[in-house]
C-alpha cells in the first residue's frame, strides 16, 4: 500500500472520494477526480477501466481506486496503474433487485486474491446483511486477505427529519457497521455510503480509519462546488483526535 495512503490511514483521516462503479462517462470521472486533488482528498474511487485508471493519473498524484464485482475485471486497470482494488460499491446494484450475500462477497474475495496477490484490497461488507452477520463476514474477509473493510447503509436508510438530525439519520446504518466492525478486526475500516461532513467525524468517533464519500459529490454539475464539497469534508476530518478517543 502506498505510504501517503498508508499514514491518511493511521491518522484516521483518510478521504475517499467516490466517483461511481458503473460511471464510465470519463469527463464526469475526470471531474470527480480533479475536484478530489484540489479538495484535499486522500484518494479517489473510480471504475474499473484501464483507460479511466490512465487518464487520472495524468491528472492528479493521489492514490486510484478501482471499483468492481468481477475479478478479472480488475486485471487490466491495475496493468494501468491502480494503486488499490475494491470489491464493492454495491449500492449500484441494489436499484435492480441485485443482492450481494455473505457467500458470494467472500468468494468474490478469494478469487480476487488468487489473481492479484499483492496488490492493496479493499472489500465492501453489504449492509443487507445483519449487523452480526457483517461482523462475521468482515473477519473472513480479513482472513482471505483483504486489506480494507469498507462499510455501507445509506442507500436504504429512510431519514424523517430534515437538517442535521436528518443528516445523522441517513448515516445511521454505516456508523453502526463501522462502530461494531472496527472493534472486531485488525485492518483499517472505510466508513462509507450516505456520509456528509456533518457524520464524517461521527464515523472516525465510530472506530474508522477513513470515511468513503459518492453522491454528496459525484451528483454536483459544478466543479467549483464539488471542489468545495470536498474540502468541507476534508476539514471535518481534520479535527482533535480527542473525539474518537471515546472508543
Amino acid at each position: 500500500m502506498r505510504s501517503d495512503l498508508k499514514q491518511a490511514l493511521a491518522n484516521r483521516q483518510a478521504l475517499k472520494i467516490i466517483s461511481g462503479l458503473t460511471n464510465f462517462d470519463s469527463e464526469r470521472v475526470m471531474a470527480v477526480v480533479k475536484a478530489a486533488d484540489l479538495g484535499g482528498a486522500s484518494l479517489v474511487d473510480i471504475a474499473a477501466d484501464a483507460a479511466l485508471v490512465r487518464q487520472a493519473k495524468a491528472i492528479t498524484p493521489l492514490p486510484i481506486c478501482v471499483s468492481a464485482v468481477e475479478p478479472e475485471a480488475f486485471l487490466a486497470p491495475v496493468a494501468a496503474g491502480a494503486d488499490l482494488i475494491e470489491i464493492g460499491n454495491f449500492d449500484a446494484f441494489y436499484a435492480q433487485g441485485r443482492r450481494f450475500e455473505a457467500a458470494e462477497v467472500l468468494a468474490l474475495t478469494q478469487r480476487t486474491r488468487a489473481l492479484l496477490p499483492t496488490v492493496p484490497l479493499s472489500v465492501t461488507v453489504p449492509h443487507i446483511l445483519a449487523l452480526d452477520e457483517q461482523v462475521t463476514l468482515a473477519e473472513a474477509l480479513v482472513a482471505a486477505g483483504a486489506d480494507i473493510i469498507q462499510t455501507e447503509g445509506g442507500t436504504t436508510s429512510q431519514p424523517t427529519h430534515p437538517g442535521t438530525l436528518g443528516l445523522i439519520e441517513k448515516a445511521a446504518p454505516t456508523l453502526a457497521a463501522a462502530h461494531e466492525i472496527s472493534r472486531a478486526i485488525g485492518v483499517p475500516v472505510l466508513c462509507a455510503s450516505g456520509l456528509s461532513d456533518v457524520t464524517a467525524p461521527l464515523a472516525i468517533a465510530a472506530g474508522a480509519a477513513g470515511v468513503g464519500v459518492g453522491s454528496a459529490v459525484n451528483r454536483l454539475n459544478d466543479p467549483l462546488a464539488m471542489v468545495a464539497a470536498v474540502r468541507k469534508l476534508a476539514d471535518s476530518l481534520a479535527v482533535p483526535r480527542s473525539a474518537a478517543q471515546f472508543r
